[in-house]
């Protein structure tokens, strides 16, 4: 006989499946990172350097990551009756700090470059080093984000976002490293700044979409749709005060229903219970859902 799947199985599951992504990218990133940090500063070429140690951050934002998964998976206790998986997102903030802090670096050094000029070389070891690097993130940011999505991680979505911009900047390079073939090195410290721009904006993106769940924003987006499968229940007669938040595989869940001024409490606390399975089955990720049940033709009270 099988053994059965319980919660805490799931739960371990899904963090482990997460936690194995990051350690894989982890080992990608850091080798790809010390790659170009060692040829950039054989051949002088300061964007080849700058993008290394993008690389490097982006291993250390996977090891933040994985601090942040480790506490999120912690199970319900009496402090934490919502659970702990809101530190993913937080800790998703901590990558864009790190970000932030790499870009302003950058930023700093690449201005320098216009008075303290370098004489960068370009060869074949560089454009071949190049190209690997764009190839190898180009399967990260593809695997890193399909699995993100799959387990619905903001870490690993976030990620793999920041990859991407990894790979333009990477391009970047490449094209500096034409200019310098071609007889204009001072392109070279030009696209360092543009390397801290995609980092500041990736950053920027992080933010944005932690804030998002941190700040209670609405999480669903279509709100027709919990009316609807409400109102499929047997009982209900009107539903407003719609109210949705929580991370995109945490969706909590509260709003308003009238039923006939006459029914007894046992069948409006039924009624309950059928909402609340109607919606975790109808709209993916619900975790748990409040209702509160009013009087069909109650006045509502101005809030």
């Amino acid at each position: 006989m099988p053994a059965k799947t319980t919660a805490k199985d799931g739960r371990d599951g899904h963090y482990r499946g997460i936690r194995n992504v990051l350690l894989i990218v982890l080992a990608l990133n850091w080798g790809v990172a010390a790659a170009k940090i060692i040829l950039g500063f054989l051949t002088r070429c300061q964007s080849m350097t700058a993008d290394g140690f993008h690389s490097l951050a982006d291993g250390a934002s996977n090891i933040i990551g994985l601090i942040g998964i480790a506490l999120s998976s912690q199970p319900v206790d009496a402090d934490h009756p919502y659970g702990h998986k809101k530190y993913e997102t937080f800790f998703s903030l901590g990558i864009a700090v790190l970000l932030i802090l790499v870009a302003v670096n950058l930023l700093r050094e690449g201005a320098g470059r216009f008075f303290h000029p370098a004489n960068p070389e370009a060869d074949i070891r560089s454009f071949l080093v190049m190209t690997i690097t764009i190839l190898i993130n180009n399967w990260v940011m593809k695997y890193e984000n399909r699995r993100g999505k799959e387990l619905k991680s903001d870490i690993l979505v976030a990620d793999s976002l920041h990859t991407k911009a990894d790979i333009f900047t990477s391009f970047s390079v490449i094209v500096a490293l034409v200019a310098i073939k071609l007889g204009y090195p001072v392109l070279d410290p030009v696209v360092t700044i543009v390397i801290s721009g995609f980092i500041a904006f990736a950053a920027y993106g992080i933010i944005k979409e932690a804030s998002r769940i941190l700040c209670d924003t609405m999480a669903i987006t279509d709100i027709k749709k919990v009316s609807h499968v409400v109102m499929g229940v047997k009982g209900v007669k009107a539903c407003h005060k719609i109210r949705a938040r929580g991370r995109p595989d945490d969706i909590w869940i509260d709003l308003h229903v009238q039923v006939d001024n006459d029914m007894h409490i046992d069948e409006a606390h039924k009624i309950c219970y059928a909402i609340e399975d109607a919606l975790k089955k109808g709209i993916p990720d619900v975790t748990d859902v409040l209702v509160h049940i009013e009087p069909k033709g109650k006045k509502r009270r101005n809030a």
